[in-house]
């Protein structure tokens, strides 16, 4: 009789432990499904195709400030801006097909116009340029562009005012290869200040800044 008895206590035990596996299993792929669900779409805001990028000068500056290493280092420029994708397209030319046409202003990436912020007076082409904000944008041509700085900051970039321009200056572009699948602008340490480069496609351009 004990033997039952304990045979049936088993049996209940083992029965239950089953049960509660089985649930525990359901549950976790019903945790699974959802977060999968969850993450088909954000009602909040749609996804960018043209992300936005913004490039220091010291390069990683917010880092070495984080860092608490060197308290007498401070921003000398910035630049921010929208970074587009090739996606097969043609980008430079003379014809319709072309993203970036030539001897068309060029907002220099997506969105918004691309922004510049100097922290204090740099010189350009030999030109003064006070320390503020400007709008960058350019005139592409087969080998060389016009960099043109701008005072019609928080606009969209599609239609340039040109009665606001505040300097404009010539430099040449060179081909780069492999060509770059997504818009690029940084600023490279050099010996009198910084070269900022832009880059996209099989082209590239070199803005010399000292400060």
């Amino acid at each position: 009789m004990l033997l039952l008895r304990l045979f049936s206590a088993y049996l209940f035990l083992w029965t239950f432990l089953v049960a509660c596996k089985q649930q525990v299993n359901t549950q976790d792929k019903a945790i699974i499904l959802d977060s999968l669900s969850s993450n088909e779409k954000n009602v909040f805001a749609s996804g960018d195709q043209s992300p936005m990028d913004m490039s220091y000068f010291p390069p990683g500056y917010p880092l070495q400030k984080m860092s608490g290493k060197d308290s007498s280092v401070s921003p000398i420029a910035r630049i921010i801006y929208s970074r587009p994708h090739k996606k097969g397209r043609q980008i430079f030319g003379d014809d319709e097909q072309s993203l970036c046409r030539y001897g068309k202003e060029w907002r220099l990436g997506a969105n918004e116009a691309t922004e510049i912020e100097f922290f204090r007076e740099a010189v350009v082409a030999g030109t003064k340029i006070p320390k503020g904000r400007y709008v960058l944008y350019c005139i592409p041509y087969e080998d060389h562009w016009t960099i043109i700085f701008n005072n019609n900051l928080n606009t969209w970039g599609l239609h340039m005012d040109s009665t606001k321009d505040v300097f404009k200056t010539v430099i040449p572009t060179m081909v780069l290869s492999p060509s770059l699948e997504d818009f690029t602008i940084v600023f490279l340490p050099a010996s009198n200040g910084s070269d900022l480069l832009m880059a996209w496609d099989n082209v590239k351009a070199i803005l010399p800044i000292s400060f």
